[in-house]
């Protein structure tokens, strides 16, 4: 008897794959929900969880899964996504002062979601759904090709030790999997403390033939946020170069700064913004 539920076949590959073939970005913390959260969960889960049919794990999504936002919200409207929506601080505070979009979050962690429920709830917010899935499937197979107008991804592990690179989420296989869901002129965001995945992010971006660096050559020279690093040496050698390459992004007004940023800016850390559009 298959040790799955359903039989992993051909066309669940991807799902299949993801947890047992490929590193994945996040490591599994405590998912049980208590007093408030918990509390949060029961009464709002029916309004705004986005609910996904499992395929391997209580992370994974379906293949034969297809999002409807139209249906999903009751409306046709620009969608933006948030991947690694953590405590939905950022998303929920942009669905409120952009009631014009709907807005999806992306978390593995139900805590985080519950968090985010409860903001939902108590704004009163309906452009807002959440969903508990692992990325690459969301963007892989969950939501329509060219679906989306805009695709954030702020602050994801930086695993920063070299041994763990090959976890961050941010890589060439996820350019590939942005660039199917954005529309075309669709915007995909990004932001991060650590200054050596800032310039991961920077190459992958570079590299992919699907996007463009809406700052190419930007914030360059001593205005370069990596030359600040490479001064400071708060999270890398200090070697007092100077990032002649540029392409930073001016912080997006729409990011409010979340407890998560804010400790990065007590710690002394620099923040990276990137902006990437799609061809």
């Amino acid at each position: 008897m298959s040790e799955h539920p359903n039989p992993v076949t051909p066309s669940s590959q991807a799902s299949f794959g993801t947890y047992r073939r490929q590193p994945v970005s996040f490591v599994r913390r405590g998912t049980r929900l208590q007093g408030r959260r918990q509390a949060a969960w029961d009464e709002h889960a029916d309004a705004y969880v986005v609910d996904v049919p499992r395929q391997v794990a209580d992370t994974s999504v379906h293949p034969d899964y297809v999002f409807d936002a139209a249906e999903e919200f009751g409306r046709t409207a620009p969608l933006v996504v948030e991947i690694g929506s953590g405590l939905g601080e950022a998303i929920v505070a942009a669905a409120e002062a952009d009631p014009g979009r709907n807005y999806l979050a992306v978390e593995v962690y139900k805590p985080g979601l519950a968090n985010t429920l409860l903001r939902i709830a108590q704004r009163g917010l309906t452009n807002v759904r959440v969903v508990q899935a692992n990325a690459p499937e969301v963007l892989g197979s969950m939501l329509p090709a060219g679906s989306v107008a805009e695709l954030w991804v702020f602050f994801p592990d930086p695993w920063h030790k070299t041994k763990h690179h090959k976890r961050r989420l941010v890589r060439e296989s996820f350019a590939d999997l942005a660039a199917r869901v954005l529309a075309p002129g669709g915007v995909w965001r990004l932001a991060t403390d650590w200054s050596g995945y800032a310039q991961q992010m920077r190459e992958v971006i570079a590299h992919s033939p699907a996007f463009r660096n809406a700052h190419d050559g930007a914030l360059a020279g001593t205005a370069s946020p990596l030359t600040a690093a490479w001064a400071s040496g708060v999270d890398c050698e200090a070697t007092g170069e100077t990032d002649e390459v540029g392409g930073w992004a001016p912080r997006f007004e729409g990011r409010v700064l979340t407890s998560f940023e804010n400790k990065a800016h007590q710690a002394g850390r620099v923040i990276f913004d990137l902006t990437a559009v799609r061809l």
